[in-house]
């Protein structure tokens, strides 16, 4: 869970560094560090929510597939999902 939640955070924030960049300078650097690192926390994510939705179902691996926030869109759906054998309303 950890990892899906570190991997969300950088597949968002280097997103929103590459949109940024494209509708500013457009500098070739940033696009050259901040691309690859994208790519590879997008997979980071998929393969994270692929080994943590055994509780979640299969909704939060789908989630996981949308590029850029489907990281969070995972996490948002983890965390909803109760855990097997817990009874809403029940203590």
């Amino acid at each position: 869970m950890r990892t899906l939640r570190i991997a969300a955070g950088a597949e968002a924030a280097t997103l929103a560094v590459l949109l940024a960049n494209l509708l500013t300078v457009h500098a070739r650097p940033v696009t050259s560090l901040a691309g690859p690192l994208h790519g590879t926390a997008y997979l980071v994510v998929i393969a994270a929510a692929w080994q943590a939705t055994t509780a979640a179902g299969t909704g939060a691996r789908w989630y996981a597939l949308v590029p850029g926030v489907g990281g969070l869109l995972a996490l948002r759906r983890i965390r909803r999902t109760p855990a097997p054998g817990v009874q809403e309303g029940r203590t």
